[in-house]
């Protein structure tokens, strides 16, 4: 199977051997109607991905199609040398979309197109996605979480409700110097991994947070690097306030600016955070995206681990044991 890669920028001249190559000028970036078109053809986390790609590439990010300009499969993935830990499926993450379902499948079997032989984490909202992967990880011996989730997508980011913080609190952007205050309340994090991962969220993509008197974060939310909404927590000494709604009002003004999607992803039992969602305008997508993490030397798929139903409803790229 041939595959592109598609370099966003003209200067770029690295390319692994064996790939067909097309060097693409960045391309006009649609408006309006035709942005939301453009999201809901390709996947919110796709496309996400796909324009942070083309806005500075911040994560270090490349895009593989099957063919081009018609394609019928869409890879995005690390740049080979930004992964140097094969253990660290945080940094090393992709996302696909297809058209069709056999050429998918041909491409994420292909060891060019996926290295298999490192732990990696893929996003995709197609059962196809779910059902190839988990079949190669089985095949191959290897342990495959899987975490299903409801995707919400904002329609009309300037008509959410904004809400002023309280007396003696004030929003900002997250600072580099919370991160181990976040990595420490991630139950996805508290490893070296998280840690990394979460300084890189915090140092090139758009977060807010809602500061306490001290200066200390007591809600917050980021984004990564598909422009999804995640990792929204609130102290638990500060719950049950609603001020997670100041953070992604703010958040969401951000993202729109930029010309971005608003959107996240709640596992479906996490009926809190759904109707917290819904308030403030956020309407739920058909069909489930998937979260699928794989990892070398195990042979059985374990399910997504339950979120804290009393947590303050936010929206959240999921939780799990904490791996050191």
């Amino acid at each position: 199977m041939g595959l592109l890669y598609i370099c966003m920028n003209p200067m770029c001249a690295s390319v692994s051997p064996g790939y067909q190559v097309r060097e693409a000028n960045r391309e006009r970036e649609p408006a309006g109607c035709e942005k939301q078109q453009k999201c809901e053809e390709m996947q919110q986390r796709v496309y996400g991905a796909v324009m942070h790609v083309n806005r500075g590439n911040p994560a270090g990010q490349e895009v593989l199609v099957d063919s081009w300009p018609e394609f019928k499969t869409v890879l995005t993935r690390p740049r080979r040398e930004v992964v140097q830990d094969p253990s660290d499926y945080f940094t090393n993450l992709y996302t696909t979309f297809y058209r069709d379902e056999d050429t998918c499948q041909a491409l994420l079997e292909n060891s060019r197109a996926v290295d298999w032989g490192q732990a990696f984490q893929i996003l995709g909202l197609q059962d196809g996605v779910y059902e190839t992967i988990r079949d190669i990880a089985r095949a191959r011996g290897l342990e495959m979480e899987t975490y299903p989730y409801r995707l919400l997508l904002h329609p009309d980011p300037p008509a959410m409700p904004q809400y002023r913080p309280d007396k003696g609190l004030r929003l900002a952007p997250v600072s580099p110097a919370h991160a181990t205050l976040l990595n420490d309340t991630w139950k996805f994090g508290g490893n070296t991994w998280s840690l990394r991962y979460l300084c890189l969220l915090i140092r090139h993509f758009p977060s807010a947070c809602l500061l306490g008197p001290e200066g200390t974060p007591i809600s917050w939310c980021l984004t990564d690097p598909v422009a999804a909404l995640t990792h929204g927590y609130t102290l638990p000494e500060h719950r049950g306030q609603h001020y997670l709604r100041s953070v992604v009002g703010m958040l969401a003004a951000q993202l729109h600016a930029r010309g971005f999607p608003v959107y996240t992803g709640v596992l479906p039992h996490n009926e809190p955070s759904l109707h917290s969602l819904q308030r403030l305008g956020f309407r739920i997508l058909p069909g489930v995206f998937y979260r699928l993490i794989v990892r070398p030397g195990f042979t059985q798929s374990r399910p997504a681990s339950a979120l804290d139903s009393g947590q303050d409803p936010a929206p959240s790229s999921g939780e799990r044991r904490r791996t050191q």
